[in-house]
């Protein structure tokens, strides 16, 4: 059956659940990936990348010109002629954004509905207005509902009769390479040790204050970020001598970078952007044997910090 899914995540950015999950159900089926739009000088068209055999990428490309009204109408006018020619018959449309639910217009009805909401995304900064609005519609016509932890399970529970906590896994093997690595990667040759070390992206749910406590009670200590800047500015980040930020890394690098690390840190801020956050990091990084501090988050606490794989 084919897999049509809307994701406000672009394929390309940080490697987690929906690559996860949409690259392994494209080994048995045909999955198009739709993303949000990218506005351009270029009079609008749909760029569609095939990854493999069966993993489409789409991503709609929206004129500058085009008044904010009439984006969603633009966006079906580009998927309703590319989703007609493919023959759609019974398939799955999956979303991760309840935002994509008008441009279901451009499709077939669906064999199936599916949410897999992995975050609470109204608590995002710069999230839609109207975001909450459009979660309860998409609710009401969602066979099934996956929450990407407990605690948004937790929140969530009741307003779904076929709802259920999926937290998310991880390839256990390529982390586990971390325990083996001999060679690291070149930028530790002039990092002392101890090296402390996070990856994921650095937004308003990470706790700038605590990195600047932290690199400064700790001046022995060298603190690794790993990681791309987003919806904060880059100037606001301490910078100390035994603070590194080396940019992002690819999925494919970070057992390496892992293995350059005495203990691992996820260092998020408790606010309401993290309420709900379960951090994929943390089996992680438990697969790489790293020692692993983080702030309480929810997720994290229960069940890692309960069993004391974290502290």
């Amino acid at each position: 059956m084919d897999i049509v899914c809307f994701c406000h995540l672009r394929w390309d950015f940080v490697y987690q659940r929906p690559q996860h999950l949409l690259s392994r159900f494209a080994k048995s089926s045909r999955v198009f990936v739709v993303e949000e739009p990218i506005f351009t000088d270029q009079p609008t068209f749909l760029n569609v990348s095939n990854r493999d055999e069966q993993l489409v990428i789409i991503t709609p490309q929206i004129n500058h010109g085009t008044p904010a009204s009439g984006h969603i109408q633009a966006q079906v006018e580009l998927l309703t002629p590319y989703f007609d020619n493919l023959g759609l018959e019974e398939y799955i449309l999956w979303y991760y954004t309840p935002m994509a639910m008008p441009l279901a217009s451009a499709l077939p009805k669906p064999g199936l509905v599916v949410y897999d909401c992995m975050d609470e995304l109204s608590a995002f900064k710069f999230a839609p207005h109207d975001i909450k609005e459009r979660e309860a519609k998409l609710l009401e016509v969602a066979d099934i509902v996956f929450t990407g932890g407990y605690s948004i399970y937790e929140a969530k529970k009741h307003l779904h009769k076929n709802i259920h906590a999926f937290p998310s896994s991880i390839d256990k093997e390529h982390f586990a390479k971390a325990r083996v690595t001999q060679t690291l990667p070149a930028e530790y040759d002039n990092i002392p040790v101890p090296r402390l070390g996070f990856y994921g992206v650095l937004d308003e749910r990470f706790d700038i204050e605590l990195l600047r406590d932290m690199a400064t009670m700790r001046p022995d200590c060298h603190f690794i970020m790993i990681g791309p800047v987003v919806k904060i500015e880059p100037e606001t980040l301490p910078r100390a001598n035994n603070i590194h930020y080396l940019g992002g890394r690819s999925y494919q690098e970070l057992p390496d970078h892992l293995a350059a690390w005495d203990l691992a840190l996820i260092p998020f801020a408790i606010n309401e952007s993290t309420r709900f956050i379960s951090p994929t990091k943390t089996p992680e990084y438990l697969a790489g044997a790293r020692p692993v501090i983080s702030t309480p988050i929810s997720d994290v606490v229960t069940p890692y910090g309960d069993e004391q794989l974290v502290y």
